[in-house]
């Protein structure tokens, strides 16, 4: 892997190569901002969801719980959520996150055990026919050129871009994500390929957790990859097969200002405390709202670089409105909607100890502006960015964010891209995927 210098979250310069061009979101170089969220987001495909949803009935509640410890893993599936919103957003994402790993798609008997633990009472049967013939259907999509699937070289990540809720009370929600997923091999000489889904996800509130009672899956809204990132070469993704990193794991667990709880004071706090610095980074809110930026900067961020970043993001953020000709409410003269956001595909600890911490971040980034003009249409973007972090206040506080070189998997031939307009109706607030 290519050296990597370090550069402080406040910086006012961006380091790294071939970091996305400024053009593309645009706006000016600089900024951790332009790095981290310039630009970045996408709600899933729209689609009128069954009779059968749960009601959006008043939320159940749950005491927080840290980010990290309250949720843990039984036989390599995240449980344990809160009773929440969010904690019906993470379960939804989890459950599809695992579903699409190398070892769910390649592993029989893992396979069967992952579904036990995330299926419904009465479920597991149908749910196990199920699965194997997804994982029958998906696993040649993991060996790219090579005669057949090498389990210790697929790369199969999820990022999740969106979570809406289409239904949530005490007893049930029903949630659609919108991802995207790179599948292929680190072997032969096949690029991974890049795709987008919409997946919908019915759960229901049992044994004091969410549990999954149903998914579907189709092809989600296409962003195409910017064109400034060319495709890397199979060998490139070695760091990013089953045993060199880890899927993401989101808790929704937030205390009462509507930011992450405080993580563990372990690796698992640290990765998660990465994640959601980088997803909360690339939320359109850090663009349009700066009572929402300062307070997220506030409890993301060390203190001794809060006050220089907060300037750098005011700038940035600033930058972005009037380049983008975007409003206080995040759309433009002509009703066309700033659409950005940042979802993780897999993390990996570069070091570690009780006080600092140094996390590596695969994200896909999606940015833009749904509306007429095709050439402000929503793109991704693929970039690595190491993040560092203090153990400060009883939480990870990130201190440094360092892009490298972007890891971009090529474009799937049959997904086409979707005109800038057909992202008018998604995005917002509603849509934020649950953080870390």
């Amino acid at each position: 892997m290519a050296s990597r210098s370090r550069r402080k979250v406040s910086s006012s310069k961006a380091s790294g190569a071939r970091r996305p061009s400024a053009k593309l979101w645009g706006i000016a170089a600089g900024g951790t901002a332009v790095v981290t969220a310039a630009g970045v987001v996408v709600s899933m495909a729209t689609g009128t969801p069954p009779a059968t949803a749960p009601s959006a009935a008043a939320p159940a509640h749950s005491t927080p719980q840290a980010s990290g410890e309250g949720v843990r893993e039984l036989h390599g599936v995240p449980v344990g959520y809160p009773h929440t919103r969010s904690g019906a957003k993470a379960a939804a994402a989890n459950y599809t996150t695992v579903s699409g790993s190398s070892k769910f798609l390649t592993d029989k008997e893992a396979r069967h055990r992952a579904v036990a633990v995330m299926a419904a009472k009465g479920t597991a049967g149908a749910a196990v026919k199920k699965a194997d013939h997804a994982a029958g259907a998906a696993v040649g999509s993991l060996r790219g050129d090579t005669s057949k699937v090498s389990a210790k070289k697929t790369v199969a990540r999820t990022g999740v871009l969106s979570a809406h809720l289409l239904g949530f009370d005490a007893h049930g929600a029903m949630v659609r994500l919108w991802t995207t997923t790179v599948r292929g091999s680190a072997a032969g000489h096949a690029t991974p390929k890049a795709g987008f889904q919409s997946v919908t996800v019915t759960l229901t509130w049992e044994s004091n957790d969410w549990k999954l009672k149903d998914s579907s899956a189709s092809t989600g809204l296409v962003a195409p990859i910017d064109v400034r990132q060319a495709a890397n070469v199979p060998g490139n993704f070695s760091d990013y097969v089953p045993a060199a990193a880890e899927d993401p794991v989101l808790s929704g667990a937030v205390d009462q200002s509507g930011f992450p709880a405080p993580y563990g004071h372990n690796e698992r706090g640290a990765r998660a405390a990465a994640v959601s610095a980088t997803m909360l980074y690339g939320d359109p809110r850090f663009f349009t709202d700066e009572d929402w930026r300062h307070r997220m900067l506030a409890a993301t961020a060390a203190s001794s670089v809060l006050h220089s970043v907060t300037s750098d993001a005011d700038s940035t953020a600033r930058l972005v409105m009037e380049n983008r000709g975007v409003g206080a409410d995040g759309t433009t003269a002509d009703g066309s909607e700033l659409v950005t956001r940042t979802a993780a595909l897999a993390t990996r600890s570069i070091s570690y100890s009780d006080q600092a911490a140094s996390i590596e971040l695969w994200t896909a980034s999606v940015g833009g502006v749904a509306g007429k003009d095709e050439t402000q249409r929503p793109q991704v973007a693929f970039l690595r960015m190491t993040v560092d972090l203090v153990w400060e206040d009883g939480t990870w506080k990130t201190t440094a964010v360092t892009p490298s070189e972007p890891l971009v998997p090529s474009q799937s031939a049959m997904q086409e891209a979707d005109p800038a307009d057909s992202f008018a109706d998604v995005g917002g607030v509603s849509n934020a995927p649950a953080t870390a």
